[in-house]
């Protein structure tokens, strides 16, 4: 159906925002099946940040909406075609992903409560339980909230303007494409999940990215949308499993070591390109600085914070000093890209490293302009585990702006970490 009249005729009681269990990032999945293995009584809570608190979420959404959408996801189960999809499907190669007590586990879950309080202008949204089932709730819950926000702007516009601001949307989109075609042995997905437009939306971004860049496209990080359209489903790990790891050290030389066992436990169950480094939840210079002599033979590195031109040359003097090759390394790009970063990172990297880029909310969220007041422009929307077994979680990253935690558990993963004075950068989405 044309999105535009789509979006017009969603006047009915509940228009469900999440599908399924699997219309979620990939690297939730892989993930929830590590931890379900290896830290199956730890208690956290996960909880929405605004970091864009000039947009008032809860002057926008209804309350009574937003709680329906969530109760929606609650009554949601794997049907039998995904569970056979994910049982059944080559994902990097590898048959069998998941385990089979993994997903017995997976198909009889039904995610659970939620807490929700309005505090001002702004919605109080946490979840509490088993570390395995809660953090299945981080991208519908963002997803939710970032389409009841973009509803709630389009829900005074007729048929005529939407079919228009549709049109200029996917214009832009294309132009996109158009330019990223021209750039030679480029690897790209999509990442875009946690803060599209909507899942329609996203649905048609990938598409188009299907037909306009051909096998320069390799796949899309939704797992409903990799299943729908046949193309892979992209994703390894995130700051959350260092995060909680850190968080669980009783000392200071446990705290330390943390991140590296979180890799640790990774290795055992993966090989390959699920074999990537994230280095940046405690400082990107520090991690690799300390990191043990295995690490340098996995595959690649994920730089998503920072200056991501500073972060790659730091990741190739460390293979270097480390008697790897370089260019034989993968060093993927995610955080807030658009063409022209894409093709300044491309022509500095491209043939040093195997270049490959996460593009995520320029993609499928770029309304920038569109409609009076830039009431559609993306805004930074997270939903972090905030503590683990009743400690509070930090994350520092490479940029000083995306950090969090409380002030003195800041300062002290700084000290461990050894990281000092950072650059602040935008940012972005």
């Amino acid at each position: 159906m044309d999105i535009a009249t789509r979006v017009y005729n969603h006047k009915w009681k509940i228009d469900p925002i999440i599908r399924s269990l699997i219309d979620t990032d990939f690297y939730k999945l892989l993930m929830c099946q590590s931890v379900f293995r290896t830290k199956p009584d730890t208690e956290v809570t996960f909880s929405l940040i605004n970091r864009s608190s000039h947009v008032p979420l809860a002057r926008l959404i209804d309350e009574g909406e937003l709680r329906e959408q969530l109760d929606h996801i609650r009554s949601l189960s794997l049907s039998r075609g995904e569970s056979t999809f994910l049982r059944g499907n080559t994902f990097y190669g590898k048959r069998q992903m998941f385990r089979p007590d993994f997903m017995e586990w997976f198909e009889g879950l039904r995610l659970p409560p939620y807490h929700l309080e309005r505090k001002g202008d702004q919605y109080e949204l946490t979840f509490e339980g088993k570390w395995h089932e809660v953090m299945l709730w981080e991208i519908p819950a963002l997803a939710v909230l970032m389409e009841l926000r973009s509803r709630a702007v389009l829900n005074d516009m007729g048929r005529f303007e939407l079919q228009v601001l549709y049109a200029r949307a996917m214009t832009r989109v294309w132009e996109k494409i158009e330019a990223l075609r021209q750039i030679d042995g480029l690897s790209i997905a999509d990442f875009g999940t946690r803060r599209r437009h909507g899942f329609l939306w996203q649905d048609w971004c990938v598409q188009a990215m299907i037909e306009g860049l051909g096998g320069k496209f390799t796949g899309t990080s939704n797992c409903l949308i990799a299943m729908r359209r046949e193309v892979e489903a992209i994703g390894t790990n995130a700051h959350e499993l260092p995060m909680v790891y850190s968080a669980l050290a009783e000392t200071d030389e446990e705290l330390a070591r943390a991140p590296y066992d979180v890799l640790s436990d990774w290795h055992e169950e993966h090989e390959g390109n699920l074999r990537i480094i994230l280095p940046d939840t405690y400082g990107t210079k520090g991690f690799l600085e300390h990191a043990p002599d295995w690490l340098a033979g996995w595959t690649g590195i994920r730089i998503d914070s920072g200056d991501p031109a500073a972060g790659a040359e730091v990741a190739i003097k460390w293979w270097q000093e480390r008697g790897e090759d370089p260019a034989q390394k993968r060093v993927i790009f995610s955080d807030g890209l658009d063409v022209e970063k894409i093709a300044e990172l491309h022509a500095q990297f491209a043939g040093r490293v195997k270049v490959s880029f996460g593009w995520g909310t320029l993609l499928t969220n770029d309304f920038r302009g569109l409609v009076p007041g830039d009431r559609l422009a993306p805004f930074s929307l997270v939903c972090k585990a905030i503590s683990a077994n009743g400690r509070p979680t930090v994350k520092l990253s490479d940029n000083p702006e995306k950090a969090m935690g409380p002030a003195g558990e800041v300062a002290r993963y700084k000290r461990v970490f050894g990281v000092g004075a950072q650059q602040r950068m935008e940012v972005i989405v």
